[in-house]
């Protein structure tokens, strides 16, 4: 095979060779689970061209030799903010919104009530950059109305892109996308600027508290179970093994009878037997 058979070419003086993207294709699958095919190849090296010239390097096997052989946490978190996908948008796979209003929501808030509490966990595992996770916190401030206040009902977003929780955090979206969302919440809850953007209002922007958090972390360090979990659209980029592990991870993060979302594209039949399936995409914690 001709070395021009064995390279993806980046620009005239820079290429990835197979070598290389082996390599970085292991470190990115050992630290943070995500699963990169042959097919994503000329991905990863249009992605990191830009590193590769920031960082004055002037091929991708020099830049590799430097900073992949023994790489930091800085470096690692570099490369996987880049190759990353953080495609989401707001009222994606709505049927799980309304579900956790109509279903999961008025059931958790009798039984709080009923033991004398005023506790609702909520994390969204991934994500990106915010419009799921300010969804669900609309839902539980919709949910408990006037009462929101006396409950400690806050979300924890979560993501492993330093760069997509900035943006994140800054709630602010173009107003055309916003637009996909129930007219109520987009006059309740946002701020539209005349410049075409619209701003998630501080009320909901506060609770929702937004982390860097890789899932590949052998335990997670919550104090308490959640009551639901989204993981949605993030499974997909692992290894069954990958899967199986998150999984057992995931139940023990639940609270006995908790809630477990993923994407409705995805399964989880015949990984664990930890969950069952009531709707597409949502699952039971079983057991303790």
């Amino acid at each position: 095979m001709s070395s021009q058979a064995s390279t993806t070419p980046l620009a005239p003086n820079l290429e990835i060779s197979e070598a290389d993207f082996q390599h970085t294709a292991r470190l990115v699958r050992e630290h943070f689970g995500i699963h990169l095919t042959p097919a994503k190849r000329a991905m990863v090296a249009s992605r990191l061209f830009r590193v590769v010239r920031e960082r004055g390097f002037d091929s991708y096997h020099t830049f590799c030799q430097s900073m992949l052989q023994n790489p930091t946490y800085e470096t690692l978190s570099l490369v996987v903010d880049c190759i990353s996908t953080n495609h989401t948008f707001f009222n994606r796979e709505p049927e799980h919104l309304w579900m956790l209003r109509d279903e999961v929501l008025p059931e958790l808030i009798a039984a709080q009530r009923r033991n004398r509490e005023q506790d609702v966990r909520v994390w969204c595992a991934a994500s990106s950059t915010g419009e799921e996770p300010y969804s669900l916190a609309m839902v539980l401030q919709d949910a408990l109305g006037a009462d929101y206040g006396g409950w400690k009902a806050g979300l924890l977003a979560t993501d492993i892109s330093q760069n997509a929780l900035k943006q994140a955090e800054t709630g602010t979206y173009p107003t055309d996308s916003v637009r996909t969302l129930p007219k109520a919440w987009q006059d309740r809850y946002f701020d539209h600027r005349p410049d075409g953007l619209s701003v998630v209002k501080a009320s909901v922007r506060r609770e929702v508290t937004f982390r860097r958090f890789n899932l590949m972390n052998t335990s997670f360090p919550f104090r308490s179970p959640f009551h639901a979990i989204f993981c949605r659209n993030v499974m997909i980029y692992f290894e069954d093994d990958t899967r199986r592990a998150l999984l057992e991870r995931m139940a023990n993060a639940l609270a006995p009878g908790g809630w477990f979302f993923v994407g409705h594209a995805e399964t989880i039949s015949g990984l664990t037997n930890r969950f069952r399936l009531v709707h597409p995409g949502a699952y039971r914690k079983e057991g303790r």
